[in-house]
């Protein structure tokens, strides 16, 4: 079981270069913002993960709902701020 969730640790790192590169190659803003979406949610499956891999999933589930939490009230946030940009 410790390799099974060892190789998806090591995918879920794979998928967070993937947004990576579009956060830093986006042609546009919105590209750049759904990239960060992208990486935050990839990060809140993998601290799940590693509390699954460590036998410590109580921990890490508290410390993800807090991270998405935090990662909705900033994307909402950006929303906002281009809304009266006037990117949208």
């Amino acid at each position: 079981m410790k390799t099974f969730l060892f190789c998806v640790l090591v995918l879920l790192v794979i998928l967070i270069g993937a947004y990576l590169y579009r956060v830093l190659r986006g042609p546009t803003i919105f590209d750049r913002v759904l990239g960060l979406n992208g990486i935050s949610t990839k990060a809140i499956i993998l601290l799940i993960v590693i509390g699954l891999y460590f036998d410590r999933v109580d921990m890490f589930i508290d410390i993800s709902t807090g991270y998405a939490l935090l990662n909705s009230v900033g994307a909402l946030a950006v929303a906002k701020y281009l809304e009266q940009k006037g990117l949208s």
